[in-house]
């Protein structure tokens, strides 16, 4: 019976470590605001914790993306209930619709950095190019709903803190047969003052 009482002793305690282990990852965070607007109009802002130590090269490109204003005046061009929002492809700017999603030539790759984090309700993850899993670029989703089929499949790299209910007003506006909203969804992508990175 000791020794029973001993082994499952050591066993919480591994399953404890191991959890702080997991969860000191997303300690450190670095912040971003997501302004979508519609017609030049503002339909709320998302807040976003990005974790530099779960995906550190995923998140410098993005905070590099967000330095530049790459992603000011890009759409929400993808929108699937139940699903995802996908949006931050250059070509959505002033490109043809027909073009969205498909990524501006020469635009730099990021390595794929899988973790055991997985795809829950308003958790962040960068988008890619087909099954090439280190084709990230500057696309990125957030899920609507817990996706497991993406676990270990994209990189997860931050989450919503705040703005879920934009996010879904975004997901639900009427959409074409690919799931391009009927509207342009423009994000502009700013770091919160007194935030420096």
């Amino acid at each position: 019976m000791k020794k029973l009482t001993l082994f499952l002793s050591l066993m919480m305690l591994a399953f404890t470590m191991t959890t702080t282990a997991k969860d000191a990852r997303l300690e450190k965070t670095q912040d971003y605001v997501i302004e979508a607007k519609v017609e030049g109009k503002s339909i709320g802002k998302i807040n976003i914790s990005l974790w530099p130590d779960l995906a550190p090269k995923t998140v410098e490109n993005f905070d590099n993306l967000v330095k530049t204003g790459a992603y000011d005046g890009t759409a929400f061009h993808r929108c699937i209930p139940g699903f995802v929002i996908q949006g931050g492809d250059p070509n959505s700017k002033e490109g043809p619709k027909s073009s969205w999603g498909m990524g501006a030539p020469g635009q730099k790759t990021v390595p794929a950095e899988f973790s055991d984090v997985k795809h829950t309700k308003g958790i962040l993850s960068m988008a890619r190019k087909g099954n090439d899993v280190n084709s990230g670029t500057s696309q990125f989703f957030i899920c609507v709903a817990d996706v497991p089929s993406l676990n270990n499949q994209y990189t997860v790299f931050g989450t919503v803190t705040e703005g879920m209910d934009v996010v879904n007003t975004i997901v639900n506006m009427p959409r074409d047969e690919k799931d391009y909203p009927l509207k342009k969804v423009e994000m502009f992508v700013t770091i919160p003052t007194g935030k420096t990175k």
